[in-house]
């Protein structure tokens, strides 16, 4: 490359690096502008707002305060609420045992309720059967016994036959 051509470049180059830094410079005065404004605009509120400060802090002073008091509230609470659950559960468990042990003595007493009541069953029926055999079975034979002498004494008391006419339904049967 010749020297004349390498003189232009650069040449070039230097003249896009000095628009550049007037560019930056005209963006460095804008914005000195607008901080300027932004000043003056600021200025009006930091007035406002310096008597402000102090009432702040002392609020924020007593809002940690509080938040103290509040934790330590918190945490008071919270080993209250523990203690009551560790109570709540030994209770719990003592409730459960009552519990399964009223259980096991009701399932006891009533396995005693059925054996007394199989019992009564069973004492009732011999005591039926006892009756059965020993008074209705002996009455039953007596009423067999008595049907039979009225049998024998109504025939001894009739000498003759009895008619067709005064024929009983089972006699009629085999006549």
């Amino acid at each position: 490359m010749d020297q004349t051509t390498l003189l232009y470049i650069m040449a070039a180059f230097v003249i896009i690096a000095a628009v550049a830094l007037c560019i930056q410079a005209g963006m460095l005065v804008a914005l000195y502008q607008k901080t300027k404004m932004l000043q003056e605009k600021i200025n009006p509120l930091v007035d406002k707002i310096s008597p402000l400060v102090p009432k702040v802090e002392s609020l924020v002073e007593s809002t940690k305060a509080t938040v103290e008091q509040s934790r330590v509230q918190i945490l008071e609470i919270t080993s209250r609420t523990n203690d009551i659950l560790a109570s709540a559960k030994s209770q719990l468990a003592m409730v459960e045992e009552v519990v399964s042990d009223a259980t096991a003595r009701a399932k006891v007493q009533i396995e005693r309720v059925e054996l007394v009541l199989d019992d009564t069953i069973n004492r009732a029926h011999e005591t039926v059967a006892t009756v059965h055999n020993g008074i209705m079975r002996p009455l039953q034979e007596l009423n067999g016994i008595a049907a039979g002498i009225r049998a024998a004494l109504a025939f001894l008391a009739r000498n003759n036959r009895p008619s067709v006419a005064q024929a009983t339904s089972d006699e009629e049967m085999f006549i």
